[in-house]
């Protein structure tokens, strides 16, 4: 019987609920932590803060792995080394695709309705998703720091990016609260004039990530000393041996 690996999970927090529901409380996960959905406004910043987290790591001796569930996230991943433990990811552009549970299904709901914008608990809960609700806290934010009349330009601004899109689309993994939260994004889009659907999700990958089933297909398994890298085709991910980051190669 293979053994399943002792991981450290280090999350979006945009995951909070999905990860309660899909195996996060197994007894091989020993630590789990959260990091916060607006590091994802700066990519940079983004790396720094997980791969300090990273390296905290290094010096447990009760883990196998350090498991991210993240994505290529703006290319805020691209750059992570893995340090005393392996590092695994799953192969995606950004966390829509964990939600759908592959990249495949992702790219074939894209093809299908170009113009969708994608609701789902975190994203709601964190304010990020278009609607009445994000524009009110926007204008709270913007205005600790701009003019009224620099206020308004901006939140004109947002909803003149917002109209690219004409469908919220709700994606359900069934995590406490749904129902509630599909009704919130109808309203959204309802709000914003846009159609609405309601999809189910699909927990395999990020159940998967979390109980240690990681094939190559789906996953990036970095090992000790190597550094993640952008892959330009469909794997997204690649690994850049420890030797050659070492020496400033590609």
């Amino acid at each position: 019987m293979k053994t399943v690996p002792r991981i450290a999970l280090l999350a979006c927090r945009v995951f909070e609920a999905e990860i309660a529901a899909h195996g996060g409380g197994a007894p091989h996960v020993v630590v789990t932590k959260f990091l916060e959905v607006g590091l994802h406004d700066h990519p940079d910043g983004l790396r720094v803060a997980i791969q300090a987290e990273i390296n905290q790591f290094d010096s447990r001796d009760d883990i196998d792995a350090v498991v991210l569930a993240y994505a290529l996230c703006g290319r805020g991943a691209v750059g992570l080394r893995a340090g005393r433990h392996r590092l695994v990811i799953p192969r995606g552009h950004d966390c829509i695709t964990v939600f759908m549970g592959s990249k495949e299904k992702f790219a074939c709901q894209q093809a299908e309705a170009p113009d969708s914008y994608y609701y789902t608990p975190g994203w709601m809960t964190a304010d990020r998703t278009p609607g009445p609700g994000r524009l009110e806290a926007l204008r709270v934010e913007y205005a600790k720091k701009f003019d009224p009349e620099e206020v308004e330009f901006l939140l004109e601004t947002e909803k003149e990016n917002w109209a690219q899109h004409g469908k919220a689309v709700y994606l359900d993994l069934g995590t406490p609260g749904s129902e509630a939260k599909a009704h919130e994004a109808a309203s959204a889009a309802k709000a914003l004039g846009w159609k609405f659907e309601r999809i189910p999700g699909d927990p395999a990958l990020l159940s998967d990530l979390i109980a240690g089933r990681w094939d190559d297909e789906r996953f990036q398994i970095v090992e000790p000393g190597g550094v993640l890298e952008h892959s330009p085709d469909n794997r997204i991910f690649r690994q850049l041996k420890a030797e050659a980051s070492k020496n400033g190669e590609s």
